[in-house]
């Protein structure tokens, strides 16, 4: 389904190692600083969450890839350019974050733009981390900016060039399907063949409009003000990016697991008041981008991120939720996100493991173990899909380490 121009159609992730350049080479094709968007949400329905959407232009005139560009107008032959598509970067600072979040199944990444620093070794050790977390849940379509060239000799940055080569072969990719662009963000050299490379090598999904609708609820706040008199109250926002479907303003939707309440978590049913997406409001939301929506619910409900790891669905959906989950483990030959190389051992009954599930994170107790198949009995309950992929950690140190990932398979 074609989405209006400056509506986003398409998620790419930004990753990389620390101090790469990620949130700069972001600015530098959007003019978006993305840190920006960590700190508490503004009020507004607006979601951005490390976001940041561009749309992508051609001129007519010129080849490639000067042809390409985020302007409305040609630098180089003053043509009026014609837009292609709208893309949403999703910027992700924090390596751990960007594990558990894309190890979790939360696989809303339809491409990556994966920078590494042409003034440093290659891999350092997040760009292994990023790497493998990408192919975990099946993220081909990958794009290497090797940023900061200004920063090297020519010869320093073949040297780094052969490297990404090499670091490529061994995580078994073929060099020749995955486009390296030397640029410098900074100096914003290049920025044209980077946006070449996202128009070749990371396509928009096909989206079948027709499967149930399903959104991840990865924030919820209240946008009232202080003192806004009740018959100017707006109602509970939910944000998050859409995996399947489309939902409409009026739609009757439901959320999944809900809230607590008497001791159970009690389903939420409301309906759907407004939604925003791409910076405009829109009568009907698909997947790509950052949605927020507007819900017949009191804002109390959503204040303070209440319903992240909710799920936000159509009532017809059979989505269940379960309290209790058997998982196929894949682990890890060392814990991720420490300084010292410590070996993942195996999982033992008894064992609190911390699991990310979509948006969700909840203690899972291991009751039973046959093989690689885990049986837990969850201290939250989640929203089950077969298949669904899970962000395993394990307490260490007095810290939870992601140790490994695993699959749902059935209750």
């Amino acid at each position: 389904m074609k989405k209006p121009i400056g509506q986003p159609e398409v998620n790419i992730g930004v990753v990389g190692h620390v101090d790469m350049g990620k949130t700069t080479l972001v600015q530098a094709i959007t003019g978006i600083w993305t840190d920006k968007h960590s700190e508490e949400i503004k009020r507004g329905i607006t979601i951005k969450l490390g976001y940041a959407d561009v749309t992508i232009y051609k001129c007519p005139n010129c080849p490639p890839p000067q042809c390409y560009t985020t302007k409305k107008l040609c630098k180089y032959c003053g043509s009026e350019t014609e837009p292609q598509r709208t893309i949403s970067f999703v910027d992700a600072p924090g390596h751990e974050i960007l594990m558990a979040t894309t190890l979790s199944g939360a696989a809303l990444m339809d491409g990556a733009l994966m920078v590494i620093a042409a003034n440093e070794d290659c891999p350092q050790p997040q760009t292994r981390e990023h790497m493998l977390a990408l192919q975990i849940v099946g993220v081909e379509n990958i794009v290497v900016v090797q940023n900061k060239i200004e920063l090297v000799s020519k010869e320093e940055a073949l040297r780094n060039y052969k490297q990404i080569i090499n670091f490529l072969k061994s995580r078994g990719l073929d060099p020749s399907k995955v486009p390296i662009i030397p640029a410098s963000a900074i100096l914003k050299i290049n920025i044209d063949y980077i946006l070449e490379a996202i128009e070749k090598f990371i396509p928009t999904p096909e989206r079948d409009p027709n499967l149930p609708f399903e959104m991840y609820v990865a924030r919820s706040f209240d946008i009232n003000k202080p003192g806004t008199p009740l018959e100017e109250l707006a109602g509970g926002v939910v944000g998050g990016s859409i995996l399947q479907g489309k939902v409409k303003v009026g739609d009757t939707v439901v959320i999944r697991p809900g809230v607590f309440y008497k001791g159970e978590f009690k389903e939420l049913q409301a309906e759907v008041l407004s939604i925003q997406t791409g910076g405009q409001n829109v009568e009907e939301a698909t997947p790509g981008g950052l949605v927020g929506i507007e819900l017949s619910i009191d804002p109390s409900l959503t204040k303070g991120d209440r319903l992240v790891g909710n799920v936000l669905t159509h009532p017809e959906n059979t989505l269940p939720v379960v309290n209790e989950l058997t998982i196929e483990t894949h682990l890890f030959e060392q814990v991720v996100g420490v300084k010292v190389p410590i070996k993942v051992e195996k999982i033992k009954v008894g064992e609190p493991l911390m699991l990310t599930v979509g948006t969700a994170t909840t203690v899972g107790l291991c009751v039973n173990i046959k093989g690689d198949l885990l049986h837990v009995r969850l201290k939250r309950p989640i929203c089950f899909k077969e298949g669904q992929r899970i962000a395993i950690s394990r307490n260490i140190e007095g810290s939870w380490r992601l140790i490994g990932y695993g699959i749902c398979r059935g209750e």
